[in-house]
C-alpha cells in the first residue's frame, strides 16, 4: 500500500503545482503581457526576413498577424484593461496611455476610429 499512497500523494503535489501555474500573475507582469494585445488591437503586426546561409543557399519569410480586436476596431486601452484584468483579477496600475512601453501605440482620436 505505501507505493499507491506514494503515488497518490505525487499525483495530487502534481495537480496543485499546474493548478497554481495557472492562478493570477502579478499586476506588472500582465500588465506588460498585455501590451502586445494592446498593440495588436491597435494595428496588425508582422515581420519579414530574408536570409541567405554559408552554402549560397537563400530564404525568407513573412509572417503577419491581424487580431480580431483590430477588425473589429476595439480601443486598445479597452482591450489592454480586460487583459490584466483576466490575467492578474485586478485593474491595471496606470492606464494604457500611462505605460513606460507602449510600444508605439498613438492613441489620438483619429485612430481609434473604426476600420
Amino acid at each position: 500500500m505505501k507505493g499507491a499512497d506514494l503515488a497518490k500523494g505525487i499525483f495530487v503535489l502534481t495537480a496543485l503545482a499546474m493548478l497554481a501555474a495557472c492562478g493570477p500573475v502579478p499586476v506588472a507582469q500582465a500588465e506588460q503581457e498585455c501590451l502586445a494585445s494592446a498593440r495588436l488591437a491597435h494595428a496588425p503586426g508582422g515581420s519579414i526576413w530574408v536570409g541567405i546561409n554559408s552554402e549560397g543557399q537563400t530564404g525568407g519569410g513573412i509572417e503577419l498577424t491581424i487580431t480580431s480586436d483590430y477588425l473589429t476596431g476595439r480601443d486598445p486601452s479597452e482591450v489592454f484593461n480586460s487583459c490584466v484584468m483576466r490575467r492578474s483579477g485586478q485593474f491595471p496600475s496606470r492606464p494604457l496611455t500611462d505605460q513606460p512601453e507602449r510600444g508605439g501605440i498613438d492613441l489620438t482620436p483619429d485612430e481609434l476610429l473604426p476600420h
